[in-house]
């Protein structure tokens, strides 16, 4: 084996990708990156049954989506081609039949009848599951005869009966089995002369050179198996490396029940990729300078395994949040209003499936939310014909909106509602709504009286001095300043969340402002 470190990220595409496997595909490459090593993307797609197209291509999406490039496979190809299994099949027929001539595996020719027989016994005395070697005692001529009469068979490995098997994991150290705990001679090539995730597994690892095996603590139990494997073919096996496990808050394996675990999913309630790279590639693995915030070429570059730990590492979704928050104020208007304009106009990530039993809310993404829809030369239009704006005013509002909300915002899809009140004309709120805790309708009625020349003011003056006057106004009122602005937000947004107060009015324009306070006022 080479001194180069080549790793892989070898998915079954049978499911959507999620978080666990991310960080997986992620720690691959940031220990290839720091090695200058490889990193493989490869295809196990021996599970049939459950495979889908769609699931090859929401791989590449989220990997690209990520940033996370790969050296070998997909449509780049490589020097140990192919990258699929189920374009190697010839490979691993060839592969086990060397196994049974080196009488390290052997033909099994038990029908399905006899083995669910063995499982009932098994499961009615308590027994330990697993096939009972019945065909690894066949004499040679029985072996041949059997095959003569075009009997069906798959091929079984030969576990060693007695002893055990030690390997060691750079996490975790030295660990030994028993062999009589190993799966009891398990199928490497089935009647249909598809191989086993296994016998796959070996092989593809072994031709591509790979160096180190970097997976989740889940796979420990399959090792001494693939250990064995390797010591059948006369092979060194990798260096392994089993990851800490990612759980939800309760201490149990990260699930839907805990919150959103697909990337699409994260995409569709309004992540940036660099937020869940940064913070997965913290779950589990600690940095030598203590920061928080990495872009991904740093995270290479400082990359170690031993900074990985043991223990489990706890999602935090408030801590993600965090992170979402960070980048979303590192944009610049121009890359904000880039991703916030799928979920503004409902298309794009926006469209992504949502898990209908995910605790989390669904987000309020598109027209219905904004007034803002894409047109079909892919420029935003005013859905409200009413409010008679162009599409390069609809551009506009939009960017002067951005440094406003980019504050404020958690998730990319919150855009959606703060920019709604420049694109629709608001329903005059309910009193209830409009009136603070600590005022009554009468006061409520001065502070609206005030709004009217407070907001004509606005336009002579800064930020600073604006601010200012709103004060002067709230104490000549006898009331806190979120009183006096409260009931002005209402009028003009419509919402109690909305951008800045005094910005949102400026954007809008002092008319339309003083229309939608006295069409307030009118209430009163």
């Amino acid at each position: 084996m080479s001194d180069e470190v080549r790793v892989r990220y070898a998915p079954s595409p049978t499911g959507m990708q999620h978080i666990g496997g991310v960080r997986t595909a992620l720690f691959n490459y940031l220990f290839a990156r720091s090695k200058g090593g490889k990193f493989i993307l490869r295809l196990e797609d021996t599970d049939r049954t459950r495979y889908d197209e769609k699931y090859v291509k929401n791989l590449y999406d989220t990997m690209a989506w990520l940033g996370i490039d790969w050296d070998e496979g997909g449509d780049k190809g490589g020097d140990y081609g192919p990258y699929v299994q189920s374009e190697r099949f010839d490979l691993y027929k060839k592969y086990a039949q060397e196994l049974v001539e080196k009488g390290e595996a052997y033909y099994c020719f038990c029908d399905s009848e006899r083995l669910e027989r063995i499982r009932k016994i098994q499961t009615e005395n308590k027994m330990a599951p697993g096939y009972d070697r019945h065909c690894r005692l066949l004499t040679p001529e029985e072996v041949k005869a059997n095959l003569d009469k075009g009997m069906p068979y798959v091929i079984r490995l030969k576990v060693p009966l007695e002893g055990e098997t030690k390997f060691s994991d750079h996490l975790l150290g030295d660990i030994i089995w028993k062999n009589e705990d190993i799966s009891p001679d398990p199928i490497l090539l089935k009647s249909d002369g598809f191989p086993t995730y296994h016998l796959a597994n070996i092989v593809d690892d072994h031709l591509m050179h790979v160096s180190h095996v970097m997976r989740a603590q889940e796979w420990i139990p399959s090792t001494p198996l693939h250990v064995q494997m390797y010591r059948s073919f006369g092979w060194q096996h990798p260096e392994f490396c089993h990851l800490p496990m990612v759980n939800g808050s309760d201490g149990k394996k990260l699930s839907k029940r805990h919150g959103s675990t697909s990337l699409n999913e994260f995409r569709a309630r309004g992540y940036l990729p660099m937020a869940i790279v940064n913070y997965v590639a913290l779950l589990g693995c600690s940095y030598e300078d203590g920061r928080d915030m990495y872009t991904l070429e740093e995270l290479a570059k400082n990359f170690k395994l031993e900074h990985l730990n043991k223990a489990p590492a706890v999602f935090d979704y408030k801590k993600l949040e965090w992170y979402n928050g960070q980048y979303i104020r590192m944009l610049s208007d121009e890359e904000l209003y880039k991703w916030t304009l799928p979920f503004i106009t409902g298309t794009g990530d926006a469209t992504l499936e949502i898990n209908p039993d995910n605790p989390q809310p669904k987000p309020k993404v598109g027209p219905e939310y904004s007034g803002v829809a894409l047109g079909d030369d892919g420029e935003p239009v005013c859905v409200d014909k009413n409010m008679n704006m162009s599409s390069a005013q609809v551009k506009e509002s939009l960017m002067k909106l951005m440094p406003l909300i980019k504050e404020r915002l958690h998730f990319l899809c919150d855009a959606a509602e703060m920019v709604h009140f420049l694109f629709t004309e608001p329903a005059v709120p309910a009193k209830t709504d409009i009136i603070p805790k600590k005022l009554d309708e009468a006061k409520t009625k001065e502070v609206l009286v005030k709004a009217v020349d407070f907001v004509k003011q606005l336009p002579s003056l800064d930020h600073e001095a604006s601010e200012a006057l709103a004060k002067k106004y709230a104490e000549e009122l006898g009331i806190k300043l979120g009183d006096f602005m409260m009931p002005i937000r209402m009028a003009v947004t419509g919402s109690r969340v909305s951008p800045p107060l005094i910005g949102s009015i400026l954007i809008l324009g002092v008319e339309k402002s003083v229309e939608r306070i006295n069409r307030t006022l009118a209430a009163f």
